[in-house]
């Protein structure tokens, strides 16, 4: 098990807690909060069950708040999920922390 930290540049503010997913195989959890104390920023913690994919994560997480620049505190709990599956997951959390998870 891993733990890694990031921090990226996030200019639109959530307007609600945000839950997407589930921890199980091949699956990612999100948690998605809105933060006061972080303003303009997306802090992100990634516990996965995958050890040495560090660079694979940073790519892919800049690459996803490069176009969806969306602050808060975020927790991925990952369970191997592919590349496809966290960015799927990634646009789903962005998505409902923005329409306050309406159909």
């Amino acid at each position: 098990m891993q733990t890694l930290h990031y921090r990226f540049p996030a200019t639109r503010t959530p307007a609600r807690a945000v839950h997407i997913g589930v921890v199980a195989s091949g699956d990612l959890e999100i948690l998605l909060e809105p933060s006061d104390t972080t303003p303009g920023e997306a802090v992100v913690r990634v516990r996965t069950s995958v050890d040495g994919f560090d660079t694979v994560w940073r790519e892919i997480l800049t690459r996803f708040f490069d176009r969806f620049p969306v602050a808060g505190r975020w927790e991925l709990n990952d369970s191997g999920a592919t590349p496809g599956v966290v960015t799927l997951r990634m646009h789903q959390a962005a998505e409902h922390a923005d329409d306050g998870g309406q159909p």
